[in-house]
């Protein structure tokens, strides 16, 4: 803005080096993208090690233990809308103390169960996609499965734990990613309703799966006609350039909660690359009108379809509307890019 204002007090007498200011300005952008891509790549090669050296170790583990939960179970219950609620969660923490307190009471080598405390069936209960189980020590354990167009994807894992049926819950151990705010939803909702946080963490997890697999897909399938693409960890941020077309077209990608699938902020810009011939006098002088629409070439135009399409669908299937129409609505709005 200050370059152009200077422009307006002066004589326009246009040197290269005005005329293309703007090239310095994308040159460092460039440099820019090719460090934090560098950045990005650096921190995926250490998260992938460390998901690889420690939290593998501990999914592998408590896996073993919800498996033998399951093995040892009497009876697994499916429950449905209001079958879910504080009551039961409830009864279960009942009978996890009770089962740990049998346990405590038991004496070493015994052969059989104190019979002063009543029997509980070990159940298993399935809300949805998550299995919740009695687990050894008073600890109950919560089993998330997720998935992407009708397929199964990761399992994860939140155990929960009290010191006595009174007290509140708190999360000992999960194969939760990082980046995902488990211990803020801990703070918000477990010592008030331990129902609302086991709900919540579920569609966390199913949110970042469903938006982190979208950006897989496209890569899979329009990967040649992408130019370059970057995403947050949590894939609330995805920016990507779309690389077959005669100007440039990026797009951004903001979801502002964790719990969404689709974005609440989506841009999409069409910039030129291209400067149309210009007729030039002897003196090398440009007049004011002439100028302002070179300017005016550097603004990059909207692509409103395209961004009302990212709102409303999928990544993959917006992406297929998106470059299915792209070279007709570049045509009318970037009609300089057809000249020569």
């Amino acid at each position: 803005m200050q370059q152009v204002g200077q422009a307006k007090e002066r004589p326009f007498s246009v040197s290269a080096g005005e005329v293309n200011f703007s090239h310095a300005e994308d040159v460092r952008l460039e440099t820019t993208r090719a460090r934090f891509s560098s950045i990005l790549k650096r921190h995926g090669e250490l998260t992938e090690r460390l998901s690889r050296d420690s939290d593998k170790t501990v999914f592998e583990r408590l896996q073993r233990e919800f498996e033998a939960a399951r093995a040892s179970q009497t009876q697994e219950i499916c429950l449905d809308g209001e079958q879910w609620n504080d009551g039961l969660l409830a009864t279960i923490r009942e009978r996890v103390h009770v089962e740990a307190e049998r346990k405590a009471m038991q004496l070493p080598g015994e052969a059989t169960a104190m019979t002063t405390l009543p029997f509980h069936e070990k159940i298993t209960y399935r809300v949805g996609n998550k299995m919740i189980c009695c687990l050894e020590g008073a600890r109950i354990g919560i089993q998330y499965e997720t998935s992407f167009a009708g397929e199964p994807c990761e399992l994860f894992h939140c155990i929960l734990e009290s010191k006595s049926f009174l007290e509140k819950m708190t999360v000992i151990e999960h194969t939760i990613p990082f980046f995902l705010p488990i211990r803020e939803a801990e703070n918000d909702f477990l010592s008030s309703n331990a129902m609302k946080f086991i709900d919540y963490v579920g569609v966390l997890l199913q949110a970042y799966v469903d938006r982190r697999e979208q950006v897989r897909l496209i890569k899979e399938l329009y990967g040649n006609q992408i130019g370059e693409l970057y995403f947050s960890l949590p894939y609330h941020m995805i920016e990507f350039v779309l690389a077959d077309f005669n100007c440039k077209v990026t797009v951004s990608l903001r979801y502002a909660d964790l719990l969404a699938t689709l974005p609440s902020v989506v841009s999409v810009l069409a910039w030129p690359v291209q400067q149309p011939k210009r007729s030039w006098t002897g003196a090398g002088q440009i007049n004011r009108k002439e100028y302002g629409a070179l300017g005016r070439q550097a603004i990059p135009a909207r692509l409103l379809y395209a961004e009302d399409a990212l709102r409303s669908m999928s990544l993959p299937e917006a992406f297929a509307e998106i470059v299915l129409k792209m070279p007709e609505f570049l045509k009318e709005t970037v009609p300089e890019q057809n000249s020569s």
